[in-house]
């Protein structure tokens, strides 16, 4: 049987949510994801693993297996021998450059959920009226006010941990009880505050369960252990991912169905009767062919491979791919920039230590461009630290008892902040289909080309000396400020090539996440962004999904789909 209710492209963070959401509301579902199969628990492997059971004690991969993470290893991302299982090869899978673009997959079930930072932090409308009032891009057709009670719903079946700060730019969420702030990071949340007024050193907004509800408790889900090895997957569920919580919940229903090894290339759309009828598919493993139908389309497959599939679906209708009628189609990419900041030795508190190893450190909410202040630049940054003590002093010459001796003496306290940064939509940021080459399945790769602008550069300046004054202010000795240069992408946030808007003319999405022109067709995933905000943007992409399916059932029932 190859027709359903609805076929959900993809099942990382807004895909599990599609599912779930979809499913729960009386549809039979279709999930596509191009990747291997991952079973909760059971598939991760090097879940519980010591650094001395790798034959590479859990360093950086070895030379030989590098050559098949180019990308990854230029970019500097921490792929090791128990998480690089979760990360595609670059070989396997190509694309092209003109300006630099560190492109990290993770084509498997779950997706990126399985691997995200799980930073969880709401837009509020500094960030979606910034656009209009600035005059950049296009204006959001939304307001927090649309997307407030689906933040609402959404975390409390996610759970997120977190403390309530009443900032209006940075709303509150619904939180289980926060990670402590160490010692160290306490002394910096007065100082800092004491000092500057309005900023404020607050304990990270994550999705890590810390009292967890009767409904994920019967999910299977339990507790964060405080273990920090979260990209080798968590067994207990503790942080969310499609495989933890939405997946489970969609198939309690019954009325999931899940195909691995499907690679969606193609969206078809009817030209009679003006609307998608399905998608085709590729097997990655045979290769042959295959086409599924449903009345409702929603694409998650991530933001640059759900803007491949609509580039990809051309029709006498869309000439120039799926809901092209504006133009801005794989135009205005973004990705947050980031990596900029100060790092110190804090004296003092050699008396305390920190239990475990939390799966995070602490947060400095954007204070630059909001309220009266102004800077040189628009939008503005906020920063995520940790602060840990080192361990004793060595030198390369201790070996043997003196080593051992040494690296178990606790040093000095260290801290470091790094900033996350919004970056303008710019139209000449880009990702289009260049058939010049094509991959193992015969499908044309995407070419990118994107960087980052002199408004953009300006802001480091900031982000470098707003942290060590911060650390200043602290008490902090050694301070030194950083600007690691990274490839575009590399913070793994890209967003923006099949954007919202209130005007066809202008965008690719309505205010609903649907096509213009095809309006069965829903893009939830990354894609759909107008601008980026520096906050982390995944609890956005679920609060957006979870709206869209709410919908889409709706207008279903009522035959307008």
């Amino acid at each position: 049987m190859n027709s359903f209710d609805a076929i959900v492209v993809g099942s990382g963070i807004s895909g599990g949510w599609a599912a779930k959401e979809l499913t729960e509301k009386g549809l039979n579902v279709l999930m596509l994801e191009r990747g291997k199969n991952i079973e909760h628990v059971k598939d991760y492997h090097t879940a519980n693993m010591h650094p001395w059971e790798f034959e590479h004690h859990n360093l950086k991969i070895p030379l030989e297996e590098a050559k098949d993470y180019p990308v990854h290893i230029r970019s500097g991302n921490t792929i090791t021998e128990a998480s690089k299982h979760h990360f595609v090869k670059d070989t396997d899978h190509p694309y092209l450059e003109s300006k630099r673009f560190d492109w990290i997959r993770s084509f498997q079930l779950g997706g990126k959920s399985i691997t995200w930072g799980r930073v969880a932090l709401r837009m509020s409308d500094l960030d979606f009226e910034a656009n209009a009032k600035e005059g950049i891009g296009v204006d959001w057709p939304i307001r927090y006010r649309d997307i407030e009670p689906w933040y609402n719903y959404v975390e409390r079946f996610a759970g997120i941990s977190g403390s309530y700060e009443a900032l209006p730019y940075l709303p509150d969420s619904i939180f289980q009880k926060p990670f402590d702030l160490t010692c160290v990071e306490q002394h910096m949340r007065e100082k800092v505050l004491e000092k500057f007024g309005d900023r404020y050193v607050i304990p990270p907004r994550q999705a890590h369960l810390t009292e967890p509800t009767e409904e994920q408790m019967a999910l299977g889900r339990a507790s964060c252990q405080s273990r920090a090895m979260c990209w080798r997957g968590c067994p207990y569920g503790a942080y969310f991912s499609t495989q933890a919580a939405t997946l489970p919940a969609a198939r309690l229903t019954e009325r999931l169905t899940v195909k691995t090894n499907a690679i969606v290339h193609e969206v078809i759309y009817d030209d009679q009767l003006q609307k998608a009828t399905g998608v085709r598919v590729i097997d990655q493993l045979t290769k042959e062919e295959t086409e599924f139908f449903a009345p409702i389309i929603f694409l998650n497959a991530s933001a640059m491979a759900s803007t491949f599939i609509l580039l990809n679906s051309k029709s006498k209708r869309f000439p120039e791919g799926l809901g092209n009628d504006s133009g801005q189609l794989g135009h205005n990419l973004m990705d947050h920039h980031f990596d900029a900041g100060a790092r110190a030795e804090m004296p003092g508190f050699e008396d305390q230590y920190y239990y475990g190893r939390r799966p995070n450190g602490f947060y400095i909410p954007r204070f630059r461009n909001v309220d009266s202040d102004r800077r040189d630049y628009l939008r503005g940054f906020g920063y995520e630290g940790e602060s840990r003590r080192v361990r004793g002093e060595e030198s390369p010459e201790t070996i043997g008892a003196g080593l051992k001796e040494a690296i178990t003496r606790p040093g000095p306290w260290e801290v470091n902040l790094t900033g996350f940064a919004e970056t303008l939509p710019y139209y000449e940021n880009k990702v289009w289909i260049d058939d010049s080459k094509k991959d193992q399945w015969g499908l044309p790769v995407l070419h990118f080309s994107a960087e980052i602008g002199e408004n953009e550069r300006k802001m480091r300046t900031d982000m470098m000396n707003d942290a060590a004054e911060m650390l200043e202010a602290s008490g902090a000795k050694n301070i030194e400020t950083f600007d690691n240069k990274r490839g575009y992408g590399r913070c793994i946030h890209e967003m923006g090539t099949a954007r919202m808007g209130l005007d066809p003319k202008t965008s690719v999405l309505n205010e609903w996440n649907q096509i213009y022109g095809a309006q069965n067709v829903f893009v939830t995933d990354g894609a759909c962004m107008t601008s980026s905000s520096c906050v982390n943007p995944s609890l956005t992409y679920m609060a957006l999904t979870a709206r869209a399916a709410d919908y889409a059932v709706h207008q279903l029932k009522k035959g307008s789909l």
